[in-house]
């Protein structure tokens, strides 16, 4: 096994390699070598580095469209297995995952790890907004703690609409694990002069599905959910570095930070490694 200190480049960049594509950490450990602890040492350090990588470089964006949604997960036991003694703990339990997209770029722009209520809500959107560079067109889901938040963080500033499903009756049996049929959709127009045409969720919740293929602690129905708050939230951090720099899009052909002008290359595992330095 290889311990932190003694690790080398290469086994470093097998590793981050690995968290990248959906590998869990035990999986980790075995494919390389290297000690869970290790593992999950430097899953912090790298983790740590991308999230202040991207608090000062993803910002000041000529964003037109911004889609945001909201993806459930649940750290060290589901809710419902909650001790009673650890009941109302942050990161114990239901834990939610705020993304925004950028409709063109395909750029994350933001992402929060939180509840799914008022506070983080407004904490959220006072993020958005700190990294756009001019006025924008902003779809959420139908979750009404947006309203105030996205009031709050742009004024009248935004020409902002809600994209609210309606959904059929639940799936009975073996079915139960399926999302309910959607049988329509509801515009509603908040604020400003929304385009109708542009009033999507599409394109994050497409991202959504890219965080749970991807990432192994968004697994449903599997026991690789994280154990503790602060390895989500780097594991996190890691991915969005990841998805915004390294991967190329399939639909953009380029990185979304290359779509953006954040970026001219296509990074390298190497390359994030060099953050935590």
């Amino acid at each position: 096994m290889f311990s932190m200190n003694r690790l080398d480049k290469e086994t470093r960049v097998r590793i981050v390699q690995c968290l990248v594509e959906g590998v869990g950490v035990n999986a980790t450990c075995r494919m390389t070598g290297a000690a869970k602890n290790t593992v999950l040492k430097l899953l912090a350090d790298l983790g740590e580095a991308c999230a202040k990588y991207h608090d000062e470089h993803v910002c000041h964006l000529l964003t037109k469209r911004v889609q945001c949604d909201e993806v459930w997960s649940f750290v060290y036991a589901k809710q419902k297995n909650v001790p009673a003694e650890m009941k109302g703990q942050f990161g114990v339990g239901d834990v939610w995952t705020w993304t925004a997209i950028d409709a063109d770029t395909k750029l994350m722009i933001s992402w929060m790890i939180g509840l799914r209520d008022a506070g983080y809500a407004n904490e959220f959107m006072h993020d958005v907004a700190s990294r756009l560079a001019r006025k924008v067109q902003l779809t959420t889901d139908g979750l009404k703690v947006y309203l105030d938040a996205v009031e709050d963080a742009f004024g009248g500033d935004i020409d902002y609409a809600q994209l609210v499903k309606i959904y059929g009756a639940e799936n009975p049996g073996a079915g139960r694990y399926s999302p309910p049929q959607v049988i329509g959709v509801e515009h509603e127009e908040i604020c400003g002069t929304p385009d109708i045409g542009h009033v999507s969720t599409s394109y994050v919740e497409r991202s959504n599905l890219t965080i749970r293929m991807m990432n192994r602690r968004f697994t449903r129905l599997t026991n690789a959910f994280s154990k503790k708050i602060d390895n989500h939230i780097h594991a996190f951090a890691l991915f969005v570095m990841h998805y915004n720099f390294c991967k190329l899009h399939g639909t953009i052909r380029v990185t979304p930070a290359m779509e953006a002008g954040l970026s001219k290359t296509v990074w390298e595992i190497e390359d994030l490694l060099k953050l935590i330095d």
